[in-house]
């Protein structure tokens, strides 16, 4: 977490501060913000990977007193403006686009301003697979499902308990009952209550309609910015299937043990 306040920029409200940052997720709290921040994203993977990353920006939900830009050779673009509430709202960019440019807009009373946002740098592939536009609720193929199982951040089987539309974010919260845990990047799934159930929410878009249903279901999915997203999500059954004949044809790209 970088934390830079503009209280020691006070004399001097058009300064400029740079800020560097090494790690490949975290957040930027800009305390009583003045003058403006360039915020540089320097991983620490090899330059020559650099072009491979996508940058995505998660505002907070009370950030306020500056504007977001993208900015490239002294070009700059719009990304989040002052004032903008718009919930849950993640903007994404590739790296090579340029860096991040947050300019303090004029406040009658700095004091009461604290701009801040989440980032997370990731690889191009799996930006595509969280923001994929063009067909976000489209069932998976036999292919997708399978390579899903081998690089999810979490594969479980499990029932959808219920449902929660949330209208403002324009998303909907499965909240899901686990009968069976492979894997987990982080600990969403957790055991809950005396009776000694794992549970766990994954969140996908309004517009897919999720309902809940009866039967278990193989949910995978990605972690983004401490969320579960949900991926691929093909009825149990179905999986075991397409499983198994993969694995006669020696075609399966992971074992998993679909049982």
């Amino acid at each position: 977490i970088s934390s830079p306040s503009g209280l020691t920029h006070e004399s001097h409200k058009k300064d400029v501060e740079q800020v560097y940052l090494r790690c490949s997720e975290g957040s930027i709290e800009w305390m009583y913000p003045t003058g403006a921040l360039i915020v540089n994203l320097r991983p620490n993977i090899s330059p020559a990977s650099y072009k491979h990353l996508t940058v995505c920006i998660k505002p907070f939900k009370d950030s306020a007193g500056a504007n977001i830009y993208l900015e490239k050779t002294g070009e700059l673009k719009l990304l989040v403006r002052d004032g903008d509430r718009s919930p849950s709202r993640v903007y994404c960019f590739g790296y090579d686009q340029g860096g991040l440019f947050v300019e303090a807009t004029p406040q009658q009373d700095i004091s009461r301003k604290i701009t801040g946002f989440q980032y997370e740098l990731m690889s191009k592939g799996i930006a595509a697979d969280l923001h994929t536009a063009s067909a976000p609720c489209r069932p998976c193929s036999d292919t997708e499902v399978l390579l899903a199982v081998c690089t999810s951040d979490f594969v479980i089987r499990g029932s959808i308990q219920n449902v929660t539309n949330e209208a403002e974010e324009q998303e909907s919260i499965i909240h899901v009952g686990v009968n069976k845990l492979y894997r987990q990047k982080s600990k969403v799934f957790q055991l809950t209550g005396e009776s000694g159930n794992w549970r766990g929410q994954i969140k996908t878009l309004l517009e897919c309609g999720v309902k809940p249903g009866d039967g278990d279901f193989l949910f995978t999915g990605r972690m983004h910015f401490g969320e579960a997203r949900l991926g691929c999500a093909p009825r149990f059954k179905d999986f075991q299937r397409m499983y198994k004949e993969a694995k006669d044809k020696g075609l399966n790209p992971c074992e998993i043990g679909p049982d």
